[in-house]
């Protein structure tokens, strides 16, 4: 999963290079790289959850999607309270706040497991809620340790390890709580299963608060327009760019959620691979495992392709193999969809440092504005969850290819940008 990476900081530039002298820059960059692996990892575990759930609850595809739609909805709804919350705190107790909610988030998996599915899906709100914050806060740091000129490369190379942790995800779960349970133990002990490994998350998270508040990091002030998208006041949103590279953002978050959280199912169908749930876990880690490979790769070409055209390639290829897969069948089919995570690599930092290409003091405020894009991960699996139900699982995926076509126009249309760096 992508995570909010704008491409310059709101701190000033004597901040940056007051950062950048700092000794400790090293041990904090690791510190930050630890949290996205977090995050990547406890994102991943929905794609897991999403058809466990729907097995338990016996729920509609339109139903089992509200686990995004509250897990992303908190992106859109949290990030104006958490950018109040870091200007009033700082960075690093805004990170430190951040894991303690994700935290709490985790620790309600326990009782929701004997209250529903509603208190399922409020646990996901409370646990989005916390990483929200967390991104908030940690990733100024990421551009404050190193040159602005290589900002994009530097976020593609530190999202790595946010999708080393998407890959693990799939599969941890899929030992600990798909394997755990089955057909034959009955609703209450397949909902059981997402006891522990949640619980040992909150722990986790908990010990990272902990390590986090008494780390030495940098000391970077929160900018008054930190995660502000500032609608109705004009400034960012008369940039034709940024607009469309929200737009961007939207669908790609989107199209990148959709595929993870039907692939279980996709692989379940008796025409594409026949694969239990768990046994279809294994292969969600090879989709979000391209990803990561994908993002080393484009941390080298980038440095001497444009942004766009790389961009325009990868949208490409993803539709073809999304095509592909929605009509072939067997193991050309199954092949095709996962390697659409390949091509997802570099589109999220890409889109996101392209529309904040030269706005300046308006960067702030259009950080906020992709921040809240990502409520796409939220409504595009809600609406592929309707085709699912209405046309079949393999049929849906024709909306993915759909977002992937949009975000082929935007790097087609910006593919000059950089070209005089």
């Amino acid at each position: 999963m992508a995570s909010i990476a704008p491409d310059s900081s709101p701190v000033t530039q004597q901040e940056a290079a007051g950062a950048r002298q700092d000794g400790g820059n090293t041990g904090a960059l690791v510190i930050v790289t630890i949290l996205f692996f977090m995050w990547g990892l406890i994102t991943s575990l929905n794609d897991v959850l999403i058809p466990h759930l729907k097995s338990i609850y016996t729920l509609t595809y339109v139903q089992a999607m509200l686990v995004q739609f509250c897990f992303f909805g908190a992106y859109f709804i949290v990030s104006i309270p958490a950018g109040a919350l870091i200007r009033r705190i700082g960075y690093q107790k805004g990170a430190v706040a951040g894991l303690l909610i994700a935290a709490c988030g985790c620790a309600l998996f326990y009782p929701a497991s004997f209250g529903g599915y509603g208190l399922f899906l409020f646990a996901f709100f409370v646990l989005a809620s916390g990483i929200t914050v967390l991104q908030v806060a940690a990733n100024p740091y990421v551009t404050v340790l190193g040159a602005a000129r290589t900002a994009s490369s530097r976020l593609t190379m530190t999202q790595a390890f946010n999708s080393l942790g998407t890959t693990i995800g799939p599969a941890v779960g899929g030992l600990l709580i798909l394997s755990a349970g089955g057909a034959a133990a009955g609703a209450a002990a397949n909902a059981a299963t997402v006891r522990g490994p949640y619980l040992g998350l909150a722990a986790a998270l908990a010990l990272l608060a902990v390590l986090f508040y008494a780390a030495r990091l940098p000391q970077v002030a929160a900018s008054d327009d930190v995660a502000q998208p500032g609608v109705g006041q004009g400034a960012a949103w008369a940039h034709r760019h940024l607009v469309l590279g929200a737009i961007g953002i939207f669908l790609y978050v989107g199209a990148e959620v959709s595929i993870g959280s039907f692939l279980i199912n996709f692989l379940g169908e008796s025409h594409i691979a026949g694969l239990s749930h768990a046994e279809a876990s294994r292969y969600v880690s090879i989709y979000w495992g391209g990803a990561m490979v994908g993002r080393f790769i484009g941390f080298a070409v980038m440095r001497v392709v444009s942004p766009g055209k790389t961009l325009a390639f990868n949208s490409l290829l993803a539709i073809t193999l999304v095509l592909a897969g929605v009509f072939g069948k067997g193991s050309a089919a199954m092949w095709a969809i996962l390697a659409v995570g390949l091509c997802n690599s570099i589109m999220f930092p890409t889109i996101f440092s392209m529309a904040l290409h030269g706005l300046g003091k308006y960067t702030g405020q259009a950080s906020g504005i992709l921040c809240m894009a990502i409520v796409g991960g939220a409504l595009v699996p809600f609406a592929q969850g309707a085709l699912a139900d209405s046309f079949g699982v393999q049929a849906s995926f024709m909306l993915p290819a759909a977002c992937y076509t949009f975000i082929l126009y935007f790097g087609a249309r910006y593919s000059s940008m950089y070209a005089a760096q």
